[in-house]
C-alpha cells in the first residue's frame, strides 16, 4: 500500500497521528501532517484505514 496525503486540504487537524502514530506525525507548528512511511508493512493497513476514516477533511488516502 501507497499512502498519499492532500497537503492543500490538512488542517492538522491529527486524527491520524492518534491511530496510527507509526505513519503520521504532525510538523511542529502542529498545522499539518507529516508522513513518516509512505509505504507501511501490510500490518498497518487497519490503523490507516481508521486514521483515513477520521480525517475530517479527507486528505487521506491509499494506493493499492
Amino acid at each position: 500500500m501507497k499512502i498519499q496525503i492532500e497537503y492543500g486540504m490538512c488542517d492538522g487537524h491529527g486524527e491520524c497521528v492518534i491511530a496510527a502514530p507509526e505513519v503520521f506525525d504532525l510538523n511542529d507548528d502542529g498545522d499539518e501532517v507529516i508522513l513518516l512511511d509512505e509505504t507501511p508493512a501490510e500490518e498497518l493497513r487497519n490503523k490507516v484505514n481508521a486514521a483515513i476514516k477520521l480525517c475530517p477533511v479527507a486528505a487521506i488516502r491509499i494506493e493499492g
